[in-house]
């Protein structure tokens, strides 16, 4: 988002997130472990407003401790989502070494894992353009917080994994750019 937007409140960012969780995510199937917890309302929404990358590892560490401590059954999974702090995909993603780093840093790398989505995400070896992107595209450069008996327990509904992967790739290719836009998930001020 560049300086000359205003900064959307934190209900307009948990809105978009909630549509492309809605759209997308559950939708088009892109996660099968994520319509379960979205139903029973066990995701946690975080919309930080930190103002350097020290600050929101701050925040990171505070949430992963909280998800680490609350019943499963009341919080499954959190998004931490920023919605200025990284307009660069590419700083977002030189940060995410230090976000996946957290959870080990902190003693709960065998209870927590981090994922990242970011508006304009792109995989190694690919064009911007490409829409097997679009599989880690949300609304605002979010950290999925995760704990690992929930992928512990997908993985035994799904015991392969890449083949989730390569499926959703099948499914936004097929889409393509005019139907993802046709999704109407919220960007902000950028084009989706």
């Amino acid at each position: 988002m560049s300086p000359t937007h205003p900064t959307p409140d934190d209900q307009t960012v948990i809105d978009a997130t909630r549509i492309w969780l809605e759209k997308a995510v559950i939708g088009l199937n892109l996660c099968p472990f994520a319509k379960a917890v979205y139903v029973k309302n066990q995701i946690r929404y975080v919309v930080s407003h930190a103002r350097h990358t020290d600050q929101f590892l701050e925040e990171l560490d505070q949430e992963l401790e909280h998800l680490a401590n609350i019943d499963p059954e009341v919080t499954d999974t959190t998004l931490l989502i920023h919605p200025t702090l990284f307009p660069e995909f590419g700083v977002f993603n030189d940060f995410l070494e230090l976000a996946e780093a957290a959870p080990q840093a902190l003693g709960l790398d065998e209870a927590l894992q981090v994922a990242s989505f970011h508006p304009d995400f792109q995989f190694a070896d690919t064009q911007p353009d490409d829409m097997s992107n679009y599989t880690n595209r949300a609304p605002y450069p979010t950290l999925h917080l995760i704990r690992q008996a929930s992928i512990d327990r997908a993985v035994e509904s799904f015991p392969d994994p890449a083949a989730i992967f390569e499926r959703n790739i099948e499914v936004v290719n097929e889409l393509g750019p005019e139907g993802w836009k046709g999704l109407g998930i919220p960007y902000g001020e950028r084009e989706g």
